[in-house]
């Protein structure tokens, strides 16, 4: 799986993109590194410089994720993991198989549920076709950004990265996604949690915030100001301040590490 290093400090974040994203989508992040952390950014299998892997499921999906985990930082270091959109869900899969290796986990704008309008697009051929309609189609992708604006900002498009994308590869994610079966096999993880949403966001979101706070007593939610679903390059400041902590975030890290071993010990 490939793996975008930024800035050469030694807290380790490491982010997965959601269902039609890639490696960039954490790249606004960038400017507001500061120089004690390294943010990973990977494109996930079959995305962008990585390759699908012959085996298509959410267990070699997974499996990918948790070698990338052990590959970019030793044992002894643990990682904050951010989960961008549906990549919030694929980081609760690792986490929950190595939950040891993660300090923190930060999901943005993560569903608790798969929405029935997601559902729509994995429904046979006719899925295929409202799919291909909706997002592979310029006129309507446009028709889609407009429809949806009441859940962005005026300068941010909703559908502008599915230019770009490999279709198969992200209808086949959607699919997968679809095979979570609720979030109760989640409630183990005792790691913090950070959950953080645009104001503007879809109902399905805010709906799911007390979803997870419902099994995680510890899960702490944060609304992004005048951001809708696209936190990352709507609210970039407030979000980096939330994940990287500020001038006191090496201390607020450190806490969160010895508190994770303690947990572990325990």
């Amino acid at each position: 799986m490939y793996v975008e290093r930024y800035g050469t400090g030694t807290e380790v974040y490491f982010g997965l993109h959601g269902w039609s994203g890639d490696h960039r989508t954490f790249a606004p992040l960038v400017a507001h590194l500061p120089p004690r952390a390294s943010l990973y950014s990977a494109d996930l299998p079959g995305v962008g410089n990585s390759i699908a892997p012959p085996d298509f499921s959410l267990q070699a999906i997974v499996d990918e994720i948790v070698e990338a985990l052990s590959t970019i930082a030793p044992v002894s270091r643990k990682v904050t993991v951010i989960g961008n959109c549906s990549g919030a869900i694929l980081g609760l899969l690792a986490a929950k198989r190595v939950p040891e290796r993660v300090a923190k986990l930060v999901l943005i704008d993560p569903f608790a549920y798969w929405p029935w309008y997601f559902r729509v697009f994995v429904a046979g051929s006719f899925g295929r076709y409202a799919y291909l309609t909706t997002f592979a189609n310029p006129f309507g992708r446009w028709l889609t950004n407009q429809s949806l604006k009441g859940h962005r900002t005026a300068e941010t498009d909703l559908t502008n990265s599915f230019s770009r994308i490999d279709h198969d590869i992200t209808q086949r994610y959607l699919a997968l996604l679809a095979e979570v079966d609720g979030i109760e096999h989640f409630k183990s993880l005792r790691m913090p949690v950070e959950i953080v949403y645009g104001e503007r966001t879809f109902g399905a979101v805010k709906k799911s915030i007390a979803m997870w706070q419902g099994i995680w007593p510890q899960a702490r939610a944060r609304q992004l100001a005048g951001a809708g679903h696209l936190p990352i390059i709507e609210a970039t400041e407030q979000l980096s301040e939330i994940i990287f902590g500020g001038e006191d975030g090496a201390e607020s890290y450190a806490a969160t590490v010895r508190e994770v071993e303690s947990e572990v010990r325990v």
